[in-house]
């Protein structure tokens, strides 16, 4: 029988690790560098913590068994994934990628991935035709949805019947949504991509990346790469983010509640021109999600009026922090164009529709109405005499 999502949170696909032999319910802290090998030729299953270790293994077949996939592998960093990843491709190879990404995504492919020889072709992938772009040499697509932090969703689904007919990788970095609202190797594609500081963490407290793929081939080449580069998730930190994901699904359906609610409040704001959220209904995004994902998640992007504005909320919040990352319980106010993607050139940031008026909030599990009075007397202090 299946187990339901939120069983897998705690005990993912329910194998049992034989080595632990007290009951703890809490998974053990292997904090060891190396293991002892009974004698030569024998083993017991683990050799040196880069190359594998039981508190990240634990939590590698728990994310896999929330991803739907066959391996997951823990990386200190959602960009030590992405690098790590990068390392399947070779000089001459050509990626077509989403041209909305996270900007330490972007940063990593124009000055490092680009000086070791790969191709990236960035485009529209909400209004392009993906395939005129693929070549020869094309080896992959990769995007994210809902992007970051222009909130666009792209069909999965579409791409990866595109993708296969090529014979090509789709990598789906499903950092926004996670695996509970949004599962993408169940929709085709074919490595799936998260900063586990987010969502799966969920407490702020910690870095991570993970890499999923529903591969037997392509889990042996990047466990290959995995021991090599050395950028395994340590041991403490694997429990870290073992014990957020225990509270996924709860955190999610209270941060999602939470956004639906200051969404109706931003876009009933006259000082706010435009809210960016896939849950709004009538929007091409809304119908995308619907049809790929259970839910909207809880990113929000809201353009104000004028940068004055912009710059007066990010310093006139009481209780939201003007910080970047997102995905922790707590609410955090982002500004875009000098954090995120303070690395992408303005033209580029411009035409995605990142201006210095534009601010991203990952809304966490505070009492909606909390949140939205600070939003609120946070605007409303803009039009008082100083």
């Amino acid at each position: 029988m299946e187990r339901g999502f939120e069983t897998k949170c705690i005990y993912g696909d329910g194998t049992k690790f034989e080595g632990e032999q007290t009951g703890s319910i809490s998974f053990p802290i292997y904090q060891t560098a190396t293991f002892a090998h009974p004698a030569v030729g024998q083993s017991t299953g683990y050799d040196y913590s880069r190359m594998q270790n039981p508190t990240r293994q634990q939590l590698e077949q728990v994310v896999a068994s929330l991803e739907g996939g066959v391996d997951a592998l823990a990386f200190s960093s959602g960009m030590a994934a992405m690098t790590a990843l990068m390392e399947l491709f070779h000089p001459g190879d050509h990626i077509i990628t989403d041209s909305d990404l996270y900007g330490g995504s972007i940063r990593l492919f124009r000055s490092v991935s680009r000086k070791n020889g790969i191709l990236f072709s960035h485009i529209d992938c909400t209004a392009e035709n993906v395939e005129p772009y693929i070549r020869e040499n094309t080896r992959a697509i990769l995007i994210e949805t809902p992007t970051n932090p222009m909130m666009n969703v792209i069909d999965i689904r579409t791409l990866a019947e595109t993708a296969r007919r090529h014979g090509i990788l789709l990598i789906v970095d499903n950092t926004f949504l996670s695996p509970y609202f949004q599962k993408p190797l169940t929709l085709g594609a074919d490595i799936v991509l998260h900063s586990g500081t987010k969502f799966l963490g969920g407490h702020n407290d910690t870095l991570a990346g993970f890499l999923v793929t529903a591969q037997a081939e392509v889990s042996e080449q990047l466990r290959f790469i995995f021991k090599t580069v050395g950028s395994g998730l340590a041991p403490f930190d694997s429990w870290l983010i073992l014990r957020g994901i225990k509270t996924l699904p709860v955190r999610m359906e209270r941060a999602q509640e939470n956004a639906k609610a200051i969404v109706e409040y931003l876009s009933g704001e006259h000082r706010v021109r435009k809210v960016y959220y896939p849950g709004i209904p009538g929007t091409r995004a809304y119908e995308i999600c619907r049809r790929q994902a259970s839910g909207f998640g809880s990113m929000v992007t809201f353009e104000v009026e004028s940068q004055k504005l912009a710059h007066h909320i990010l310093k006139s919040t009481r209780l939201i922090p003007f910080a970047e990352s997102l995905g922790g319980v707590e609410t955090l106010l982002t500004y875009p164009t000098t954090q995120t993607h303070a690395d992408v050139p303005v033209e580029i940031q411009q035409k995605n529709g990142i201006t210095d008026r534009v601010l991203r909030l990952s809304v966490g599990i505070e009492a909606k109405e909390d949140l939205i009075q600070d939003l609120k007397q946070a605007m409303d202090s803009f039009e008082k005499p100083f």
